[in-house]
């Protein structure tokens, strides 16, 4: 019986927080929640060459920005479960190497790169074009060993047993195996002393009590050699669950290359996307609800999460979708809220700041939406060509004796609409036009109002 849930998201610190990953650590942290459990935050960083400065922080805050928050990270350790960081635990992995050479399920390989190219030319020659390392083929005396082995030339290999089978039952996919004759002894410890991803990574679910994983589908191939270490050790292994791809519109699986979308959270995090937006857009991106609710706040998700549900197709990251996630979520924002992620001029009052978010938050998908919008009303002056006719006449007529405010605007525009007998685009667009110098525009007595009184009449004044 598992003690208690327990979920993790282990990054490597090589950049920003991907759209994979953030699914990947979303979906983890619902599973752990729903089911009152704990969610780890951990990080591989063993490839020092491919480390980037800063690169942990990003992937925290991010996370953070989302709102999912670790129980457990570098920055919130128990000390239980040890370190955090992978840089911190080499000792250990050491230690498990250590034992599995006494216990002789592991070995030592003094195999140099040309060797073993040698060796899978030979294979291919054979017709046998994918690779398995042959624990026998490098004959070497025990003098040369002893070389390579002070000179530490050489990794260490598990010990596979023959013609094993390595079968899961699949959180997301149902039963998988592998048989350990297609996977051969492959390498737990590099020739610079660091231990291997598959090798690290059961050592430290082991060790922190991981009780589920959920990751994507490129790890499945991985799973039967983390299970042969579970089972060379006699440890309890983990529930394993493999996410299907993400592709973009297209149905092509998303390439960090392909520019038609921003795939990382810092993009939207900049743009001002109202994070609850993100998380609920990506919590449907290979899940979904009993009902086919979407729209549903975080503990709505977490109360309605269930692991059956999630799916076994590849799932398309709709951006036009995610906008329209973006929207509904910036309609309901507080303006209290919002005025404070937006700069405005000096001179607009919290009336006008009020009524321009009320015109155009509806239609915005981010705070960058709301900024450009803003820009349209800090010119100096309105500028631009306009065609005289009657309603223009009759409209600049009625407006200039009337007080400036939305409901004499609005009045001014029906009164033009009687008096005229014109209505739609005949009416609107030459009173937009001559009012605000632009073709198209929100709602028309809000858009003449956010000029201003002094910009608009200046405007039709000069135009006498």
């Amino acid at each position: 019986m598992i003690k208690q849930i327990r979920t993790r998201y282990a990054p490597s610190p090589t950049g920003y927080l991907h759209i994979g990953g953030a699914r990947t650590a979303l979906f983890s942290y619902l599973f752990a929640k729903h089911n009152n459990g704990k969610f780890i935050f951990r990080i591989e960083d063993t490839d020092f060459a491919r480390n980037v400065p800063g690169g942990e922080k990003s992937q925290l805050d991010n996370l953070s920005w989302l709102g999912i928050i670790p129980d457990e990270s570098p920055e919130k350790p128990n000390k239980k479960f040890g370190n955090y960081r992978q840089s911190e635990k080499l000792d250990i992995y050491n230690s498990y190497v250590q034992k599995m050479l006494e216990d002789g399920t592991a070995y030592k390989a003094f195999d140099t790169t040309d060797e073993l190219l040698l060796q899978k030319e030979e294979q291919e020659k054979k017709g046998q074009f994918s690779f398995r390392y042959d624990r026998h083929w490098l004959k070497l005396s025990s003098s040369d060993q002893k070389k390579r082995e002070d000179s530490g030339e050489f990794v260490v290999r598990v010990l596979l047993p023959k013609n094993k089978e390595y079968i899961w039952n699949d959180l997301v996919r149902g039963k998988i195996s592998f048989n350990s004759d297609e996977i051969g002894d492959w390498v737990i410890k590099k020739s610079d002393g660091n231990p291997t991803y598959n090798f690290a990574v059961v050592i430290d679910d082991y060790e922190m009590e991981i009780s589920h994983v959920f990751r994507g589908e490129e790890h499945i191939a991985n799973t039967p050699k983390q299970l042969a270490i579970y089972e060379l050790f006699n440890w309890k292994k983990p529930e394993f669950g493999h996410l299907t791809i993400i592709t973009n519109t297209e149905g092509k699986k998303l390439s960090k290359r392909d520019t038609s979308l921003n795939q990382f959270i810092e993009d939207y995090k900049i743009q001002g996307y109202c994070p609850e937006a993100i998380f609920n857009f990506l919590a449907l991106l290979g899940w979904t609800h009993e009902n086919s609710v979407e729209l549903m706040s975080r503990e709505e998700l977490i109360k309605s999460f269930d692991y059956k549900r999630l799916s076994k197709s590849p799932s398309k990251f709709d951006i036009q979708k995610m906008d329209w996630f973006a929207k509904k979520y910036m309609k309901n924002e507080p303006n209290k809220i919002m005025k404070n992620k937006l700069l405005f001029s000096k001179g607009q009052d919290e009336n006008w700041k009020d009524i321009f978010l009320n015109t155009y938050k509806e239609n915005s998908k981010n705070i960058e939406d709301l900024q450009n919008n803003i820009k349209i009303y800090e010119v100096d002056k309105i500028v631009g060509n306009y065609l005289r006719n009657e309603v223009t006449e009759t409209f600049k007529e009625i407006f200039l004796s009337v007080e400036f405010n939305i409901n004499n605007i609005q009045l001014a525009i029906d009164q033009t609409k009687l008096k005229c007998n014109v209505s739609g685009k005949n009416l609107f667009i030459p009173i937009r036009q001559m009012t605000t110098g632009l073709d198209h525009g929100p709602e028309l007595a809000k858009a003449i109002f956010l000029f201003g009184e002094l910009k608009v009449k200046l405007r039709l004044k000069n135009d006498n």
